[in-house]
């Protein structure tokens, strides 16, 4: 058993690791891509790609809960060690998605050309690469709809060096793309239209390869097995309901930031938005390398086993998240008056209160990976969905009592305290072995350490002028101390000794 626990902790050591590789790689030429792609299209063709693709992405609310079904339901048939069920599962998800995406080929082609032709503003002029564009937004979508279940067998199987090394193939040749569009004298909108489906293809094409080189249960067969379709139908129905909520609140904090401020305060949101898609990466990152290990272990029975890789998670989870967050905050203003030059009023404030809520949402993502392992999503996405929409009528009220534009974060924190809470009754009610109260000790322990490491970081923000030396010093000193903390009380034994053996092999005897 400790031999197993040993190699299941270096799994997921490595995959993390190499997912976290791929989100640095990832996120980095993300931030010059979109630099490059407004000054190369300019501000109108830049919107119009940008509005026009939304229309299709609006439309990803199914897929989404679709392949998050996926997942979970080829990592169970995994851990239970069910061979065939394992192939008709996936089949099944296949032909699920292929059904997806017929949906969205049909609400494209009708709704969404009606809505693109007749409510977006679009210059005259435009109006053909618009086209272009959204016909081609279709066919990129189609493709990834029908990858997801792909995508999901090699998560299943932990295979994330492949993920990520594919992941960075993707962010390598989004960077041949700046460089054609530079160097192209094509329409430019229309170029980068069809080069981004290109890269598109191209990845498919590698992942499918391998899945169907490595993973027997790939290779597609017909298979309309309702024992199979219905729970995944009912998992995923659920799943949408709570994706559609969170998507809602997220537009609907949107539109009240401009009824009440107007479009400058949209950009400060919008600026946020993107900062804290770092943070939140970092979170999918660790939910990635943890959760098929912790259903695996609830297939199998061992429900223990299952609650020390949620608390392991939580472990490292501070490290990994507070080595980013902690600087961010105390430097915002400075790291987006490098990246940005001229920083919009509130995006900073913005961006501390958004963290922090990210923070918190973060331990609730851990929870949910036992709910998610049980397959009865159903509480958790009436709670959780709900809770987040009525924090828009609360907003709205708030707003008119003061008109004070942070309060559209300050109760988004609020409403994740809320919902770590709930969501920690659902996983008690669902796994009556799950300790609330030993996870709530794992919470606090958690917010201790950031404590320590922020209260650190102060003394030095306070002792310094901006600068960046001070950015420098304040990141070199929250890595120090959540470092030691981490290794001297939070990690256990068997794995500082593991640790000890790598850093000093001559030591070992």
């Amino acid at each position: 058993m400790a031999a197993t626990q040993a190699s299941s902790n270096r799994r997921i050591a490595k995959n993390t690791v190499a997912l976290y590789l791929r989100m640095f790689l990832t996120m980095i030429v993300g931030f010059y891509t979109s630099r490059v792609v407004l000054n190369t299209l300019g501000v109108q063709d830049y919107g119009i790609y940008g509005v026009v693709g939304g229309v299709i992405a609006m439309m990803g609310f199914l897929n989404a809960a679709m392949a998050g079904a996926t997942s979970r339901f080829l990592t169970f048939e995994l851990g239970r060690g069910d061979s065939a069920r394992l192939a008709r599962t996936f089949s099944s998800a296949l032909i699920i998605h292929m059904g997806i995406a017929l949906v969205v080929m049909v609400l494209g082609e009708t709704v969404g050309l009606w809505f693109l032709c007749n409510k977006l503003v679009i210059p005259p002029a435009r109006m053909e690469a618009a086209h272009w564009v959204y016909q081609l937004s279709i066919l990129s979508s189609m493709i990834g709809i029908t990858q997801a279940p792909y995508d999901a067998s090699i998560i299943s199987h932990e295979k994330m060096n492949v993920y990520a090394y594919v992941e960075i193939l993707n962010s390598l040749l989004k960077l041949g793309i700046v460089y054609l569009l530079v160097l192209g004298h094509f329409d430019k909108l229309k170029l980068y239209a069809v080069l981004t489906l290109a890269v598109s293809v191209t990845i498919m094409m590698i992942y499918r390869v391998y899945c169907l080189r490595h993973f027997k249960e790939t290779r597609f067969h017909w298979v309309w097995d309702k024992a199979i379709l219905k729970p995944m139908l009912s998992f995923s129905g659920w799943d949408l309901y709570g994706n559609a909520c969170v998507t809602a609140r997220q537009q609907g904090i949107n539109f009240l930031i401009n009824m009440f401020f107007g479009v400058t305060l949209n950009a400060a949101s919008s600026i946020a938005t993107t900062v804290n898609g770092v943070v939140q990466g970092l979170t999918t990152t660790v939910t990635q390398a943890f959760k098929p290990q912790a259903i695996k272990q609830y297939a199998a029975g061992n429900v223990k086993g299952m609650e020390q890789i949620m608390e392991n998670a939580a472990k490292y989870y501070i490290l990994l998240i507070g080595a980013v967050a902690i600087p961010l905050f105390f430097e915002m203003h400075y790291a987006m008056g490098i990246w940005l030059g001229q920083v919009p009023r509130y995006a900073d404030s913005f961006c501390k209160l958004l963290i922090i809520a990210s923070l918190i949402a973060s331990l609730n993502n851990i929870i949910n990976i036992g709910i998610h392992a049980t397959g009865n999503i159903k509480y958790i996405s009436i709670i959780t969905g709900t809770v987040y929409l009525l924090n828009l009528p609360f907003l709205y009220v708030c707003y008119k009592l003061r008109a004070n534009p942070n309060d559209a974060y300050t109760t988004l924190i609020i409403t994740n305290i809320i919902i770590v809470a709930s969501d920690m009754v659902i996983l008690k009610h669902l796994v009556p072995q799950f300790s609330c109260l030993h996870y709530i000790k794992v919470i606090f322990i958690d917010a201790l350490v950031l404590a320590i490491s922020s209260a650190l970081c102060f003394l030095v923000y306070s002792a310094m002028e901006e600068s960046f030396s001070r950015l420098v010093v304040i990141t070199l000193v929250n890595i120090s101390c959540l470092g030691i903390i981490t290794y001297s009380f939070l990690i256990d034994k068997e794995t500082r000794v593991q640790l000890n053996s790598r850093l000093c092999p001559k030591s070992r005897s």
